[in-house]
């Protein structure tokens, strides 16, 4: 079979592999549609973690079921599934206590080496990701494209509800890539007023489709200024940090109101996490900031329901496609910002 390893910084190779061997307690699954995250466009700007020689990424994966192992009562073949990269421990103080995401032993399918993603024909759902992953059924009608961004989808959903947005109130989103226009049409659809601000031309075009009340250019404005004069000088009640800009943390806290919630979403890069926030406005005007990392699987199962529903719409957010043997060019295609999500798809 076809997989796509990558093999250095902004390199990928599709290589021929054996099909994979289906475990007793797990199954295979053919590749349908599998998402280009920007977690995968970080680690393909950097190449393999050191020590590891070649990587096959893909966490935003939706597949056909075509192999399953004799100890597997779940799943028979012909399941469609969705599938997110989390395999907790089960055993830990945290996921003792429905913590999932924050188990320390946490694995990432296409994330953490030797588990293989589905940036590949096939890929093998172990019996521990059946186990203690996330794995759902793709409910009837729902296409593979739906599948594989209900991934995405489930964080955006995680994070809403941590920082408990409400009808009427206002939230800033800084970012408008997938994650950014994902929160801007959950926000909306929660009765909320979303302001956008993003410094990229190209992104702001692409995020109008999904009607923000303003979007603010930040190469050209004072964002700050711009949510004081949107909110009649309050500020924000809520700040997404939905990108990965060490600037955005400090402006999220100056541009929310008294009281009100940052929620810092994007990751920064390891190699440089340090940002300074002003601890004042923090202090005196009680502000909550918010950590948000990956999910509880109930959002997964709630992500492929507001798909079915149509609240979120994956034609809209889906803007480009390639097949498994142009992997290169979709990697390329989401690192240029002319695109929203990048899916990659069998030939």
């Amino acid at each position: 079979m076809k997989a796509a390893f990558l093999a250095g910084p902004r390199s990928i190779e599709l290589r021929d592999v054996p099909p994979p061997t289906c475990p007793p307690d797990g199954v295979v699954l053919e590749t349908r549609a599998c998402g280009v995250c920007g977690s995968d466009l970080r680690r393909w700007r950097e190449g393999p973690p050191p020590g590891v020689p070649h990587l096959i990424q893909g966490h935003e994966l939706a597949g056909l079921v075509v192999e399953v192992g004799p100890r597997v009562t779940r799943f028979q073949v012909g399941d469609r599934l969705a599938v997110a990269p989390d395999i907790h421990c089960g055993e830990c103080w945290y996921c003792r206590r429905g913590l999932f995401n924050l188990c320390p032993a946490l694995k990432l399918l296409g994330i953490t080496p030797g588990l293989d993603g589905g940036f590949a024909e096939r890929v093998v759902l172990s019996g521990e990701l059946l186990r203690n992953g996330i794995v759902h059924r793709m409910p009837d009608g729902l296409g593979w494209h739906e599948g594989a961004l209900a991934e995405t989808l489930s964080s955006v959903l995680a994070a809403l509800e941590k920082c408990r947005l409400e009808s009427g109130e206002v939230m800033a989103v800084i970012g408008a890539g997938p994650i950014g226009c994902l929160h801007l049409v959950l926000g909306r659809a929660r009765g909320a007023r979303v302001i956008l601000v993003q410094r990229s031309a190209r992104r702001r075009a692409l995020a109008g489709r999904f009607d923000p009340e303003a979007v603010i250019d930040a190469a050209n404005e004072d964002v700050v200024t711009a949510v004081r004069r949107l909110t009649a000088d309050r500020g924000a009640d809520v700040v997404m940090v939905a990108n990965g800009s060490p600037e955005a943390p400090p402006k999220a806290v100056e541009m929310a109101r008294r009281g009100g919630r940052i929620v810092l979403f994007g990751g920064l890069p390891k190699a440089d996490p340090m940002v300074r926030l002003n601890a004042n406005l923090i202090h005196y005007g009680e502000q909550v900031v918010l950590g948000a990392f990956s999910y509880h699987p109930r959002f997964h199962e709630e992500a492929l329901e507001v798909l079915r529903r149509k609240i979120v719409r994956a034609e809209q957010f889906v803007t480009h496609t390639r097949p498994l043997s142009q992997i290169a060019e979709a990697f390329a295609i989401a690192d240029s910002g002319d695109a929203l999500k990048v899916m990659v798809e069998p030939d």
